[in-house]
């Protein structure tokens, strides 16, 4: 039986994708920093639930030391705060940068070691558009274009030794985050889409899902657009 590790399986779009690997017979390990309100995810025993702060970056080894190898690692957790860029807390700076850049260069350094060893393993990150054309959330943008550029970086280091990391960068998905999203902002997105909708969770996950299993090992280092003809490059 395969393992994936999924941070931020327990709700929106981490979800989704534990529900889609759990159909497809997969061991999930589950991340996430509190699971008292989550009844939906699936009552299974291929499901490992891990409690975890995601900024405690010094502790991500030991992390994944506990939880051995993985064949396939989804850094799907994040956060956006929709702070002015002249009115940011800095720890709301800190905490940005630690759980959207940090946390996923740490597991993926992590988890590629028993990944290198058995010549086998695959890694998505859950990006964004506003990693691609900017974001009213400056921090926010700032670091979906590094995790862009981190999915690139480690695809160079370990496409040789069988590993196959590529991202998705999705426009505004109905989850959480979507409260956090000014109305002026949701309308315009939802009127230059040619579906007049956002996109639906599960849709994000079915394609982090494809990157992560049929996807062909020539396709490493890509970032797969999910935005349905918003915001045009």
């Amino acid at each position: 039986m395969k393992t994936v590790l999924i941070t931020g399986g327990n709700k929106g779009i981490g979800l989704e994708t534990t529900k889609i690997f759990l159909g497809m017979g997969y061991k999930v390990v589950i991340v996430a920093r509190d699971f008292s309100d989550y009844s939906l995810i699936p009552d299974s025993e291929n499901i490992i639930k891990k409690p975890f702060d995601l900024t405690d970056i010094e502790k991500i080894p030991k992390l994944v030391s506990e939880i051995g190898h993985v064949d396939v690692l989804i850094n799907n957790a994040g956060v956006m705060f929709a702070c002015p860029y002249d009115n940011y807390p800095a720890e709301k700076v800190e905490t940005i940068l630690k759980l959207n850049i940090e946390a996923p260069v740490a597991l993926i350094r992590e988890v590629s070691k028993s990944m290198i060893e058995k010549g086998f393993g695959r890694i998505v990150n859950n990006a964004s558009i506003a990693g691609e054309i900017g974001h009213p959330d400056v921090w926010y943008g700032i670091t979906k274009a590094g995790l862009i550029n981190v999915t690139k970086s480690f695809a160079k280091i370990l496409g040789g030794k069988g590993i196959v990391v590529n991202a998705v960068a999705a426009g505004p998905v109905e989850t959480d985050m979507l409260h956090v999203i000014p109305e002026d902002r949701k309308k315009a997105v939802k009127a230059a889409v040619y579906l007049g909708r956002f996109a639906k969770p599960e849709e994000v996950a079915k394609a982090m899902v494809w990157l992560a299993t049929d996807c062909p090992e020539y396709i490493n280092g890509v970032c797969l657009d999910i935005n349905n003809g918003a915001f045009p490059r």
